[in-house]
């Protein structure tokens, strides 16, 4: 055109191929944003407006730092303590040489165990055994073989009381994995509880003749491993400062928020009401009846209150990521289908945990390991795991691509990240 008349001209911008791309690539932006209202909560959603406000709204930068360094501060002392302190458990050995008359019969026994006196303090008793043979050769071998043994209890004032008698003694199969001279530990025995304060054990191995023909072998170091005493001092100690803790955060967040009727509260607070109290159940306040009484009851206790307290904190993660984004809470169309994903969880949990607990009660030649069902439960367990993640992994995506232009959904987002 003619621009001598107007006294300026006008040339068309050259940015080239990289900005016809962003030129398009911000019109798609454009586009994309004007839907963020529809799939984003917006101003009228029950959150930050019209829930009771949190101390995160108003967290700047330094305080979270402080907050992490002191969660790592705390953490920290927690783990130089546990290394300082005792050793978790104690283990004294003997070897079937020094208690066998015939070493020609090394391979079967029987063998006549004393265990080392035992207390409460000790909590559980554990007896592996070891086989060292001559094998020079390089081959790995997994040989099975059967473990019977009778159980005598004996009190502080020598009563003896036969606890598993030879005639009703079961035949458990093992595998004896070896690799050149020296095999894997076998777990022959495990008592969860400890009523008498020595135990006489008969044991007997069948179908190791074959296998001594050939690799011949030369010892078995038979292991007793209990807990630690100071350990058990220090764990009771450790139980009791978590327990009293806990309980006086609950009290203080109750006391806070006492004021406000729960229908305000912000589903982080309502969640934190309900895993507050399940985390004093969690540090199992009945764990001293474990020292002054035995019975299967105060481990079955405690089973319970862990799983259940580790099956609502995944819950709670599904709640609060989806929560973000989703305005209607109600229990059919919210929470329906996440209880049915953690129940696939909790539920082979549960069963496995209560399962070992009772079993090993009354039947201490008892491992879950060994049991061909234990395999099915293992699966189902890793399975519903990996679909937990799954859900959890779609949910985070969602929650981080919606909110995180938005203020207060932001920080709770990155809080709940951390």
């Amino acid at each position: 055109m003619d621009t001598a008349n107007v006294g300026y001209s006008y040339h068309l911008p050259s940015g080239g191929w990289n900005y016809k791309i962003r030129n398009t690539l911000s019109q798609f932006s454009d586009l994309f944003s004007e839907f963020n209202k529809y799939i984003a909560p917006a101003y009228h959603h029950d959150r930050c407006e019209r829930s009771v406000q949190m101390r995160i709204y108003s967290m700047h930068k330094g305080e979270f730092v402080m907050v992490f360094i002191a969660f790592f501060a705390c953490f920290g002392l927690g783990v130089f303590i546990g290394l300082a302190g005792p050793s978790p458990t104690t283990t004294t050995s003997t070897s079937a040489t020094n208690i066998i008359r015939n070493t020609s019969a090394i391979y079967s026994g029987p063998f006549h165990l004393r265990t080392p006196a035992l207390g409460t303090r000790v909590q559980q008793l554990w007896l592996f055994a070891e086989i060292i043979t001559d094998n020079n050769d390089e081959e790995i071998f997994d040989k099975s073989f059967q473990v019977s043994i009778s159980i005598d209890g004996i009190l502080s004032d020598h009563t003896t009381t036969n606890l598993i008698p030879e005639s009703e003694s079961t035949n458990r199969t093992h595998h004896l994995k070896c690799e050149e001279q020296v095999c894997e530990e076998v777990m022959i025995l495990h008592l969860g509880s400890l009523e008498y304060t020595h135990y006489m054990l008969n044991i007997h191995f069948y179908g190791l003749h074959e296998f001594h023909k050939r690799y011949f072998i030369r010892e078995i170091v038979f292991y007793f491993k209990t807990y630690n005493p100071a350990f058990t001092q220090m764990e009771t100690w450790f139980r009791f400062i978590f327990l009293l803790t806990t309980f006086s955060v609950a009290c203080w967040f109750a006391h806070t928020l006492r004021k406000y009727s729960t229908q305000d509260w912000a589903i982080e607070q309502k969640w934190l009401s309900i895993l507050l109290p399940l985390l004093l159940l969690y540090n199992d306040p009945i764990f001293p009846l474990r020292l002054v009484s035995g019975g299967c009851f105060a481990p079955l206790v405690d089973t319970t209150f862990q799983t259940t307290f580790l099956a609502c904190v995944m819950l709670s993660w599904l709640a609060l990521y989806h929560g973000l984004r989703q305005n209607e809470r109600s229990f059919v169309s919210f929470y329906l289908f996440k209880l049915i994903v953690v129940g696939l969880v909790w539920t082979p949990t549960m069963v496995i945990g209560v399962w070992q607990k009772y079993y090993a009660y009354y039947d201490p030649t008892f491992n879950y390991k060994t049991d061909p069902s234990y395999g099915m439960v293992k699966v189902l367990i890793f399975s519903a795991l990996a679909f937990y993640f799954m859900y959890l992994l779609i949910l985070v995506v969602k929650a981080y691509s919606d909110l995180r232009s938005m203020p207060f959904f932001g920080k709770c987002y990155k809080h709940l990240k951390y």
